[in-house]
């Protein structure tokens, strides 16, 4: 039997105690080698999981839990219809970037899709897209089409 996972809130998350290297040493070690070719997609899903049990209620509820867990300033650059654009910038962005741990942003695009989907209560998919000479992440959210 499957025990229920701990609901992410605000108090919880403050109660967290790390400084990041250990954090670091599994996202961008040891997980890609376990999963090897198949880390990208499974890291998208855990994005998605998570922002299922953080359960984010509005856009600063989002840009709260990214600065808390240490990926960076996350803000909405444009809004559509079908689309909203997102850039993900600050040290920890650049810092990854220089050192080269990890290109690949796609936890944090799996978490943005599924934390949308919950508050516009439509379905979506996010692109990420790395552009380091401006120093952020360009994040695309794409709305399923209504019929």
């Amino acid at each position: 039997m499957q025990k229920k996972l701990q609901q992410f809130d605000k108090d919880y998350m403050e109660q967290l105690i790390t400084h990041g290297a250990g954090h670091d040493i599994l996202r961008f070690v040891s997980i890609p080698d376990l999963l090897g070719e198949d880390a990208s997609s499974i890291l998208y899903v855990m994005g998605k999981k998570l922002a299922r049990q953080v359960n984010p209620s509005s856009m600063e509820h989002i840009e709260d839990f990214f600065i808390q867990m240490g990926w960076g300033n996350l803000n909405l650059v444009k809004q559509k219809r079908h689309e909203m654009t997102f850039e993900l910038s600050g040290a920890p962005v650049v810092h990854r970037w220089k050192v080269g741990l990890g290109q690949e942003y796609r936890m944090e695009a799996g978490f943005l899709a599924a934390s949308i989907e919950q508050i516009k209560e439509l379905a979506c998919e996010c692109v990420d897209e790395n552009v380091p000479k401006k120093e952020y992440v360009q994040f695309n959210i794409y709305f399923a089409k209504e019929d």
